[in-house]
């Protein structure tokens, strides 16, 4: 556990007590700081009381006076597209706003880090795709580089529930823009843009206050080291805001659609291979072809983001294409859970949107696309020029007919359900062919989240081909 600093003596609210907002109740205490919490869920509230948290209803009058500080948890609206009623009344009574990863950042440093012959450092990772993968792909490079890591965030354990790190330890950070929108305090040492496009458009007013979420970890966290993607304009202008000159080395393009050159510093991948430049001359390359965990152009860009950050700590190419040989992926995550009879089963149950499912269309030949769930706004036009390799296409979820209704050109069966979906393409399938999970679209309409989505998915393979999954 982090213990939260510069509160002690003074009362804390929280508000939302799922897993971030017990973490943070019980790091505050350890703190010595006094906390009240609340929580609209009854069933939260019970848990809560049962461990002995003090719980106050913050919508009523007069329930800041003594407040310090109210910590909310990353899902709560503070702004857009309208405050949560508690939010509302800590800003009218002048009560400061905070989230867990702005106290874990305030509150990281120890005194005893002075007899460190290391200091730890802090790796945060953002943007719309790829950011868990990514976050991921380094912590297990560190890992096999033998350094003390811990994966935090948006992805492994709460950020305040992990353990302070000792000499030389790293943590890396998956962050969402929930939780760069809000935090009063972010310091990471290195910083990672992957990408941009659109999402949770509501939350933030629109796609510039999204981004401007996402621009806060590196304009107001001034990291020594920023990795950006820069195949969009926004990566694009974050790069050129963040650099001093075209040379400056304090800045890493990376990119999965062209050659990036000049006398900066960049990696790039193209037709399957990673590259290095530096002051104009290639001083690294990497074929990920064959590097099961990571197919697609995609995952080559998540390949390049984390190969900056391993060289940005020193660590050789070589090296680096030995870890990322032994990385197996994630799950959900174009995870290959099969191959029977020449016919490969992908679950990318992880593609909630339609940009991160056109990714995925593009990684694979020979698709049969299981596809459809909660749509997103804004429909399904941005992905059609990505489903050339798409063979047909069966489609899940409530609105199967109206989702169908949009795949215009492609051979379209409506399932409904998973079970019919998975057998079906089994059916149908031949030698060559990948049965890809692929939403683009959320999963509340049928499961609890996009996890339970791709479990089932798993299991109704295992269950149809007689095969374990790995």
């Amino acid at each position: 556990m982090i213990p939260v600093q510069g509160f002690q003596g003074q009362t804390v609210a929280v508000l939302g007590l799922g897993r971030s907002g017990l973490a943070t109740v019980r790091a505050l205490r350890a703190g010595g700081a006094t906390v009240i919490a609340w929580d609209d869920g009854p069933t939260a509230a019970q848990l809560a009381e049962a461990e002995g948290i003090v719980l106050r209803d913050l919508t009523k009058p007069d329930a800041f006076q003594d407040v310090a500080c109210l910590v909310t948890s990353p899902g709560i609206p503070h702004l857009y597209p309208r405050p949560h009623p508690v939010i509302a009344a800590a800003l009218r009574a002048g009560v400061p706003v905070d989230n867990d990863i702005g106290l874990f950042f305030r509150s990281l440093a120890e005194p005893d880090w002075d007899r460190f012959d290391q200091l730890p450092r802090v790796i945060a990772v953002t943007g719309s795709n790829g950011k868990s993968t990514t976050s991921a792909l380094i912590a297990h490079m560190l890992g096999e580089f033998g350094r003390d890591v811990q994966l935090a965030g948006n992805i492994g354990r709460g950020v305040l529930d992990i353990d302070p790190p000792e000499d030389g330890g790293i943590v890396v950070l998956e962050l969402s823009s929930y939780q760069t929108e809000l935090a009063r305090s972010l310091t990471p040492d290195v910083a990672v843009f992957t990408n941009l496009s659109p999402d949770h458009l509501d939350r933030h007013g629109g796609l510039g206050g999204y981004f401007a979420a996402k621009r806060r970890l590196f304009a107001e966290g001034g990291p020594d080291r920023c990795i950006i993607g820069v195949d969009e304009v926004e990566g694009q202008m974050l790069a050129n805001q963040l650099a001093q000159s075209p040379a400056d080395d304090r800045v890493i393009s990376v990119s999965c659609a062209r050659k990036l050159g000049g006398p900066g510093w960049s990696v790039f991948a193209r037709k399957g291979f990673l590259s290095e430049y530096r002051k104009g001359r290639q001083i690294g390359t990497i074929d990920l072809r064959a590097i099961p965990g990571l197919p697609g152009a995609h995952n080559h860009q998540n390949a390049c983001a984390a190969y900056a950050v391993a060289r940005t700590l020193g660590y050789a190419p070589r090296q680096i294409e030995a870890a990322f040989h032994s990385f197996a992926g994630l799950p959900h995550r174009s995870q290959t859970i099969a191959e029977v009879g020449g016919v490969r089963y992908v679950n990318d149950s992880k593609a909630t949107n339609v940009d991160s499912a056109r990714q995925a269309l593009r990684a694979f030949p020979n698709i049969r696309w299981i596809c459809g769930g909660l749509e997103k706004e804004g429909g399904l036009d941005a992905l059609l020029d990505a489903t050339g390799s798409v063979v047909k296409a069966y489609v899940i979820g409530r609105e199967a007919a109206h989702f169908a209704m949009q795949l215009k050109g492609l051979d379209v069966e409506i399932c409904t359900d998973m079970t019919r979906a998975v057998s079906r393409a089994r059916d149908e399938a031949q030698e060559g062919d990948t049965i890809l999970l692929a939403p683009a679209a959320a999963s509340f309409d049928q499961y609890n989240s996009f996890e339970h989505r791709g479990d089932d998915f798993v299991n109704i393979v295992k269950d149809l081909t007689g095969v374990d999954g790995r």
